[in-house]
């Protein structure tokens, strides 16, 4: 398996936070016709073969997450340590890009086989005629937190105050920065109202708010853990929890999933069953477990340096992880509903739901 390497100048205990922002895939930037996968059947799904014992070699699989350390992506990382990919006759690749918008690009482009970001993104990317599906549904929310630097704290108190606000998003077209556009746009302004800065994640996020850059960030855990430690920000939007997802965003908000083209879950129904078959097993695995025993299954820098800290933190965000892989039945609705409060364009899409996540493979998993 290809491990994650860390970027030259990072230190182990700084590895965790260097990649924790980023919320998915996102970059909207216009890929060729021939890189768009053709759609799916209709009905949410796509035909496939009854899972079958591993024989002969393995079978390879590429599969790019958008930060392998941060806890909504912890499916990847944990169902290797666990071997259950072996189990299944696979070879796992995994990568990790700090960008989720970096991976997105590669699946549409054919590099890679599959993708851990966030399910809005076959929404957004449908409408651009390129289709996607989640296969595996890993949460009902986003996991994630609108952080308000401590220094505005006391002038912030409403969605109606980011109006002018600089937020901090991991990259511009990122789901982070779809989930900034929509809570500015629910406080009465529109996304062109604030300023969305691209700062990546982790320390790079931390340095940014320090140094007065932001003043407002989307972040996930351990990350928003880190900022309440070091005093430099505070909870202002809570999309972690099922109640603060709900009341944020009117309704639960299906977020990190593995996705795949469509075309390549038509192509390849027996390598889709066995991922499904080994995320699966984990999802039950993490609703089976402590957040003790999860955490000594994952290696030691994702602690960041403090691992009681890293325990907590995934204590908190157990929860949000579904029990079966399965979508959940308001969820792609509620989605869609969320991504056409700023970007109207989605209207004139006519957006077919039924490509955009399949449930097939997750129901046959025993």
């Amino acid at each position: 398996m290809k491990k994650w390497m860390k970027p030259a100048g990072i230190t182990t205990a700084s590895v965790l936070a260097v990649s924790m922002l980023a919320a998915g895939c996102g970059k909207q930037d216009n890929q060729t016709a021939g890189s768009a996968a053709a759609p799916a059947p209709a009905a949410g799904g796509s035909n496939q073969a009854a899972a079958t014992k591993p024989s002969g070699p393995p079978q390879k699989v590429k599969i790019m997450v958008g930060g392998l350390e941060k806890i909504i992506y912890l499916p990847a990382k944990l169902t290797e340590s666990l071997g259950y990919f072996k189990d299944e006759g696979l070879d796992v690749e995994l990568t990790s890009e700090a960008a989720g918008q970096n991976a997105e690009e590669a699946l549409v482009a054919g590099q890679i086989d599959a993708t851990v970001g966030f399910y809005d993104h076959t929404i957004d990317l449908q409408s651009k005629g390129k289709f996607l599906e989640s296969v595996v549904q890993f949460e009902g929310v986003p996991g994630e937190t609108l952080v308000v630097s401590n220094k505005l704290k006391d002038s912030v108190k409403t969605l109606a105050d980011l109006k002018g606000k600089n937020i901090g998003v991991t990259g511009l077209g990122s789901s982070t920065n779809f989930l900034a556009n929509y809570l500015v746009t629910k406080g009465g302004n529109t996304s062109k109202d604030y300023v969305p800065l691209a700062v990546g994640s982790g320390n790079t996020l931390i340095a940014a708010m320090q140094q007065g850059k932001v003043d407002l960030a989307v972040t996930t855990e351990p990350t928003v853990s880190m900022l309440k430690a070091k005093g430099i920000a505070s909870t202002f939007v809570d999309m972690l929890s099922i109640e603060g997802t709900k009341q944020a965003l009117g309704g639960t908000y299906p977020a990190a999933c593995l996705y795949m083209r469509n075309d390549y879950v038509k192509g390849h129904p027996d390598i889709t069953q066995k991922l499904a078959n080994a995320f699966v097993k984990t999802l039950q695995y993490i609703n089976t477990h402590s957040a003790e025993e999860i955490a000594d299954k994952m290696p030691k820098e994702y602690y960041a340096g403090d691992k009681d800290m890293y325990v907590t933190a995934l204590k908190a965000s157990l929860p949000s992880f579904t029990k079966d892989g399965k979508m959940p039945a308001d969820g792609p609705a509620k989605v869609l509903d969320v991504l056409t409060t700023f970007n109207p364009k989605l209207k004139d899409a006519k957006i077919d739901l039924s490509q955009t996540y399949t449930t097939q493979f997750v129901d046959k998993v025993k």
